[in-house]
Order: structure tokens, then sequence, then C-alpha cells
């Protein structure tokens, strides 16, 4: 799933005022870093799971027997194997 870089800035202003209006956090730094931070956190966990899908869909289209992208058993094998590679990438 891509985001653009403004639904990213808007996530990262609504994740950082949640924190601190419910005092989960105290701002120890300027609150713009904070923010850069984190975006950066998010932009690469994005990657992470933009990495595993394509992973996944290269794995699945490897097969000798074709799946049909959308299918209950392309669904149930895709589903399979993304718990299988975010595993191996820690993210299970």
């Amino acid at each position: 799933m891509r985001l653009s870089d403004d639904k990213i800035s808007h996530l990262t202003h609504v994740i950082l005022k949640g924190l601190l209006g419910k005092g989960i956090v105290t701002a120890l730094d300027e609150e713009g870093h904070i923010r850069r931070e984190i975006k950066r956190v998010i932009v690469n966990e994005l990657k992470i799971v933009e990495n595993i899908d394509e992973s996944v869909k290269k794995k699945l289209q490897s097969y000798s027997k074709k799946i049909h992208e959308g299918g209950s058993e392309w669904e149930v094998m895709y589903n399979k194997l993304y718990e299988e590679e975010s595993a191996k990438k820690g993210k299970g």
C-alpha cells in the first residue's frame, strides 16, 4: 500500500498530537524533529511491507500450477507465504 508524502506527514502530526495529548510521552526534543523520526519509521515499515508483498507475489508466480490472483486459493497461499516472509523479517 502506497501512501503519499502528504498522507504520511498528516499521520505524523496525528500520532504526535495523540501521544502528547494523552500524556503517553513527553517531548524532549523539537516537535519537528520528532515528526521526522516518526515519518522515517513509517516509511521504513512501508518499504518492508512492500518488499514482503513483492517477494510473496514472485513466489506465487513461480509455481508451475498457475494460481489466479484474487481467487480463494491465491488468498490462502498469499496469506500463508506472507506470514512466513514476515516471520523471516521479524515482522510476524
